[in-house]
């Protein structure tokens, strides 16, 4: 029929970047009731986080970090999770964040790349 393909209903974006030398690909999806943050860079989702904003009385956000999947005792990866809530929910939404990573490196750089090049991306988290 020569038609296009239909697209898939979700807002997403995919991009490629390197960070401290390794390929790095990410994948940001918007559904309804939450964010999706797939960063790997070794072919595989890897260790899988939820991540949410507390609603509250107190004045100070809370944010709740806990892993869903995956490894249990790297602090990096839930320090990524509460970066990347943190930055959403301050400039997009209260959305709670379901962030899957597949790392070789666990350093701060790395944490940084990712954050930066998610929010960078954000178009479709708004």
């Amino acid at each position: 029929m020569g038609g296009l393909e239909p697209r898939f209903p979700v807002p997403y974006k995919n991009f490629s970047l390197e960070i401290k030398g390794n390929s790095t690909d990410l994948v940001v999806c918007r559904y309804d009731d939450h964010f999706l943050v797939m960063a790997t860079q070794i072919g595989t989702m890897g260790t899988i986080l939820h991540a949410r904003k507390e609603e509250g009385v107190s004045i100070q956000p809370t944010f709740h970090v806990s892993v869903i999947f995956g490894k249990r005792d790297e602090p990096m990866l839930l320090a990524i999770a509460r970066q990347l809530i943190e930055q959403i929910s301050s400039s997009a939404s209260s959305l709670p964040l379901v962030l899957s990573l597949g790392l070789k490196d666990h350093s701060a750089e790395t944490l940084k790349g990712i954050v930066s090049a998610v929010m960078e991306n954000r178009l479709c988290l708004q």
